[in-house]
């Protein structure tokens, strides 16, 4: 058995969450994937197992509600944080998971293929030289710089009626106060994830 398997199960029935069979093998591979390109590419600081279920599976699906539109894009993914596990469990929309780490993308490659996410887009660049085809209903980044770097740094990728999503820590204060002022922000929402003490904070931000 996935050593992930107990610990998964209970914080998604703790946090109200309930997906097929499917879905759940997809999140422990991708777990048990993490883990072991972990040990060699040192791909995330978090590596003890319990806290890889609550700090990257749960923290990342809290965002999953929020989210708007069909295509989505995951600026500074790293290891396919918040994008993998949203992508996983939103197969309807497609996301694209940017990073300028080569490691780090030959990583997200392999899982896109190990976890046969055909809805998942692997682009190995800096943000600001990234031009696509078509831009995106929502930008999501969970460990970006701050607000106002990420707003500046991406906002070439937003579609006329996108959203920003800022995930946070501890309320952002000095950051919001730091936006600027031809963005504004829609929203802020504390994210009640049960069984994590860590606080957690989303800020909605679209142009004016």
């Amino acid at each position: 058995m996935s050593i992930f398997k107990k610990t998964l199960t209970s914080a998604l029935t703790k946090n109200g969450y309930t997906y097929s069979d499917e879905t759940l093998k997809k999140l422990l591979t991708y777990l048990e994937l993490l883990q072991k390109w972990n040990k060699v590419f040192n791909l995330t600081a978090i590596a003890d197992p319990e806290d890889m279920v609550w700090l990257h599976i749960i923290d990342s699906l809290a965002v999953g509600p929020y989210l708007q539109g069909k295509r989505i894009i995951d600026v500074g993914t790293g290891a396919g944080l918040p994008g993998i596990p949203l992508a996983i469990t939103y197969p309807e929309q497609q996301f694209v998971l940017l990073d300028s780490n080569g490691k780090k993308s030959r990583f997200l490659v392999q899982a896109k293929l190990e976890l046969g996410l055909d809805n998942i887009e692997v682009v190995h660049a800096r943000c600001e030289d990234y031009i696509p085809e078509i831009r995106f209903d929502s930008i999501v980044s969970r460990a970006f710089s701050t607000i106002a770097v990420m707003l500046e740094r991406t906002q070439h990728l937003l579609a006329d009626q996108g959203q920003f999503l800022a995930m946070k820590g501890l309320y952002p204060d000095s950051e919001i106060q730091e936006i600027p002022v031809h963005f504004q922000v829609m929203g802020t929402h504390k994210l009640a994830i049960q069984g994590l003490a860590a606080q957690r904070h989303l800020v909605c931000i679209a142009r004016k």
